[in-house]
């Protein structure tokens, strides 16, 4: 098993597990390897050390390398998003394809008021601003669309 490095074209930082480098640039080149965070599949490998066990004659401890790591801040940041993000897909009905027709029937009360998510054209979400009726973009990560196991 091949525990290997990975970073999107975002640059957010994950660990992928393969049985194979081989099948790690399969999956690579077949688009099957996406980041968690934002689904990007423009996912390239980070250096990373093996754990090197040294000893000398005298049978001195092992020594292991470690990889560079996302800096603190870089990761709190990150995770503080993906709280935000779980927060507010527990308190947002999704109401998927229509959701501009569901914004519309909240708008003028035709239905009740609720804080809605879902999926909509760039044109629709247009319509819905000209409209008076406040819309804004929000990819959710793959990683928040499932439950975790």
């Amino acid at each position: 098993m091949k525990v290997l490095d990975l970073k999107c074209s975002h640059e957010h930082r994950f660990e992928g597990w393969f049985a194979s480098t081989e099948e790690f640039e399969s999956q690579l080149t077949r688009k099957l390897v996406a980041c968690p965070v934002c689904s990007a599949t423009d996912v390239s490998r980070t250096p990373s050390a093996p754990r090197l066990n040294l000893s000398s004659a005298r049978g001195e401890a092992a020594v292991q390398a470690e990889a560079p790591k996302t800096s603190p801040d870089a990761a709190a940041m990150q995770a503080r998003a993906l709280q935000f993000m779980r927060e507010l897909i527990e308190k947002t009905e999704n109401v998927g394809e229509r959701f501009a027709e569901e914004a519309r029937r909240i708008h003028y009360n035709e239905a009740p008021a609720r804080n809605i998510r879902g999926v909509t054209t760039p044109e629709d979400a247009h319509a819905l601003l000209e409209e008076g009726i406040e819309v804004m973009p929000l990819p959710v990560p793959a990683a928040l669309k499932e439950p975790l196991q």
